[in-house]
């Protein structure tokens, strides 16, 4: 008898000790510093981002092909802006220019004002019904898929041939797609906050300083829930790519991962959007600028040299956002990030 409560003693002490009761971020009880304080020693945010595009193009044999597959998939697939549609937007600007005044803005000007109108107008892709939207989050999932499996096996010090990465990587496509789909349903408060803004604008709500403030503190808490839980998330979907891990123990093990830690990974997704902001002002404003110069030629009016030099970046894009994410997800896990030789 004395042996039998022994063991239970030992069972609900190890169920009430403190580091089962104060769980970080899980309970309602009151936790501790120490309990959800971890250091995470890892290379600052521009050795991660030059190091980034360093493995990308140290092996562009293995990405080359990829970009290249990616973008065909999405000229058949999504389709191109059309040429017509990207010279309204050069007759839009040079009309608007013209109404403000000399209507000389420069040519650099003009090429930035161009390549914001594009991406912001969602200029990147010639249709906008439901097929091309499932077949791009499809495109996207296999360039991210067969980054990983890419980076997973050059990063090990294995050789890998693009053919198999591309049939192999492919296995977790389902447990992606149910991770992408808790991602999209915790971006609900995002969808609340654009439709709130929306209704706040047309009626003149935030007119009175008072209910300006109180939107902008809910909107605040809004966009701060999305914030917290997407970026667990975003490592469960690098997490999940992993041959037979279940959807649910990724996120759970990302959530873990990622506890005490979620602010310095939301300053390293700041940094790569900055980053992949100066990327596309340094590749697309030259490309638009040449693009304005050949259009005073009339044999070159209607070859689309824009609109696939937007989806070649793009595609990049997606590559990049792949390989900086699991480069970071490695840092986490222990690893330091060099290839072995």
């Amino acid at each position: 008898m004395a042996r039998k409560t022994s063991k239970l003693r030992l069972v609900w002490n190890k169920i009430w000790s403190r580091r089962w009761r104060f769980s970080a971020h899980k309970t309602f009880r009151r936790s501790y510093r120490e309990d959800y304080k971890r250091d995470l020693e890892v290379p600052g945010m521009m050795a991660h981002i030059f190091k980034t595009f360093k493995v990308i193009f140290k092996n562009w044999k293995m990405f080359l092909p990829l970009l290249i597959l990616s973008v065909v998939m999405g000229v058949v697939f999504v389709g191109l802006m059309s040429e017509s549609t990207y010279q309204q937007f050069q007759t839009v600007l040079d009309q608007t220019t013209a109404e403000m005044g000399s209507g000389d803005i420069g040519v650099m000007g003009k090429a930035g004002l161009l390549l914001i109108s594009t991406v912001t107008t969602g200029g990147l892709s010639g249709s906008s019904n439901e097929a091309a939207t499932v077949f791009a989050v499809l495109i996207f999932l296999m360039i991210w898929l067969v980054t990983i499996f890419l980076l997973r096996h050059i990063m090990a010090g294995k050789k890998v041939k693009f053919r198999d990465a591309l049939y192999n990587s492919m296995s977790p496509l389902v447990s992606s797609l149910v991770v992408f789909v808790v991602a999209v349903l915790q971006c609900i408060p995002i969808f609340i906050f654009i439709v709130a803004l929306s209704a706040a604008v047309q009626t003149e709500f935030l007119a009175t300083p008072f209910y300006a403030l109180v939107f902008f503190i809910f909107s605040a808490l809004l966009l701060l829930l999305s914030g917290y839980l997407l970026s667990s998330s975003l490592m469960a979907f690098v997490a999940v790519s992993a041959p037979g891990l279940y959807p649910g123990k990724a996120l759970r093990t990302a959530a873990e991962l990622m506890q005490g830690r979620r602010i310095r990974f939301i300053l390293r997704l700041v940094a790569l959007i900055l980053a992949l902001a100066v990327m596309w002002v340094v590749v697309m404003l030259p490309v638009i600028m040449f693009d304005l110069f050949m259009k005073q030629f009339e044999w070159t009016s209607q070859i689309p040299f824009v609109p696939i030099c937007l989806l070649i970046v793009t595609c990049f894009t997606g590559i990049y956002i792949t390989a900086y994410l699991y480069i970071y997800y490695r840092w986490m896990l222990g690893y330091d990030g060099k290839e072995e030789k």
